[in-house]
């Protein structure tokens, strides 16, 4: 019998356990060294695989089409950081300040690529401009990501990250990413032909992450100080920011004249925050007892914009019965 699709996914659910886990036998003294350690080397090693896997013309492509491009880079890192310090007053009294910290970590982020591309696709829009946006953001929020922080999240109660933060991620995430597009020419067709050991990386790394995360945010007493109240706040901010944004990338790609194909584009990679980015980010940019409360709204926001996006996407592809026409002289190379 086939998984309802307002279920959560496998990985999801996995989250779940491994938070669980943490709150109830988290790992300390040695054990949490240990875990920090073999959470580094795997978020080196997921990020130098993306950077072996992600084509130089996703890189560089895309120049023609720069409207949407720019429109979406605007969604991603203009936009959701404005609706969080907009928003502050009306939903921060909804949670905890050291949650609404992470929301504001959340509106910093790049968006998604794998997700973002999948959800265009089914809803029959730009793919090749969905690859070049989505790759592009997480590139650019590699450098982007930590300075916002800097400039936004830091000025507004965020404790641990500093100017530091932009040459350590820069160290242990572009570094390895570089490092594996230049091996790209020797190995790209070995990870490309076993996509699963990319996938088993990625989905491991995050969940090392989140488990030393929340190890150390419950032995400094995370669950004491959230109560249930502020979970559903949680729920509720994530949701509000979530339907703005899908609202205005769809309004603005309807005024600034572009097609249907680019609007879905636009909706889909706009509107998007990756936790795969995310919690990698977030370890390297706070001090460890702050990162499980920084990621939580990243955990909920990212299954919330999974179960909308896929409705909205089914609900995209039933406007035409004809396939949407994307325009070759606007489809990047």
């Amino acid at each position: 019998m086939a998984r309802s699709r307002y279920l959560p996914d496998n990985f999801t659910i996995a989250l779940v356990v491994v938070v669980a886990l943490a709150s109830l036998w988290p790992a300390s003294g040695g054990t949490a060294h240990f875990f920090e350690r073999l959470t580094t080397v795997a978020i080196g090693l997921l990020f130098f695989l993306h950077g072996a896997k992600l084509s130089r013309e996703a890189i560089l492509g895309g120049i023609t089409h720069w409207r949407l491009h720019v429109l979406v880079f605007a969604a991603t890192f203009v936009m959701f950081p404005v609706l969080g310090l907009v928003l502050r007053p009306v939903l921060q009294p909804l949670v905890t300040p050291d949650l609404y910290t992470g929301v504001l970590f959340l509106c910093v982020l790049p968006a998604t690529v794998q997700s973002a591309i999948a959800f265009t696709s089914m809803a029959r829009g730009n793919i090749p401009a969905a690859v070049c946006s989505a790759s592009a953001s997480t590139l650019l929020g590699v450098f982007v990501t930590p300075l916002l922080v800097n400039l936004i999240v830091v000025q507004h109660g965020a404790a641990g990250a500093s100017l530091d933060a932009v040459g350590r991620i820069l160290l242990q995430l572009m570094v390895p990413f570089v490092a594996g597009h230049l091996m790209r020419p020797w190995i790209g067709g070995w990870i490309k032909k076993r996509a699963s050991v990319l996938t088993l990386v990625d989905r491991g790394s995050i969940l090392l992450v989140v488990y030393t995360a929340f190890s150390a945010a419950v032995i400094e007493g995370l669950w004491k100080q959230v109560p249930v109240s502020a979970l559903v706040g949680l729920l509720v901010v994530c949701a509000v920011i979530l339907g703005l944004a899908l609202a205005i990338t769809a309004w603005a790609g309807r005024a600034l004249g572009f097609d249907m194909a680019d609007q879905i584009t636009i909706v889909f990679c706009g509107s998007k925050k990756s936790l795969a980015s995310g919690i990698p980010m977030a370890k390297v940019l706070f001090a460890s007892h702050a990162v499980g409360a920084i990621v939580l709204p990243l955990m909920l926001f990212h299954q919330m914009q999974l179960m909308v996006c896929a409705v909205l996407a089914q609900r995209y592809a039933r406007r035409s019965a004809e396939p949407v026409e994307v325009n070759p002289a606007k489809t990047p190379a």
